[in-house]
């Protein structure tokens, strides 16, 4: 199983950058798949998921109305749309799948349910 994260950079604030998560060897449209993110000192923390066929998302109040989940479930692939970047948006970015199938997002938002994560990809903004 892989989960190869990418599209991370450097950019200013008020700037936007879209990730991937590429998914490999896991069953993927049904199943609740995710980002989160760690700061420098902090703990990791939720960011956006998408339920399994997509129907349902959940975002961190956080990144409401400028993050936007999306699915590709003909290349097994997940994005997140990230515009009006701020500062405190800084972090390593991680990809993340439930660990079972046809399960609810709520069940991984606090990351005990994540069975399988990606490399992460570095997000820096900066002011």
């Amino acid at each position: 199983v892989q989960l190869q994260a990418s599209g991370g950079g450097l950019v200013q604030a008020g700037g936007s950058l879209r990730l991937s998560c590429r998914v490999f060897g896991l069953s993927f449209s049904n199943r609740a798949i995710g980002w989160f993110r760690t700061a420098p000192g902090k703990e990791r923390e939720f960011v956006a998921a998408s339920g399994s066929k997509g129907g349902s998302v959940k975002y961190a109040d956080s990144v409401k109305g400028r993050f936007t989940i999306s699915r590709d479930h003909d290349i097994n692939s997940l994005y997140l749309q990230m515009d009006s970047l701020k500062p405190e948006d800084t972090g390593v970015y991680y990809c993340a799948a439930h660990r079972f199938v046809y399960r609810a997002i709520n069940e991984m938002m606090e990351g005990a349910e994540v069975g399988y994560w990606g490399q992460g990809t570095q997000v820096t903004v900066s002011s």
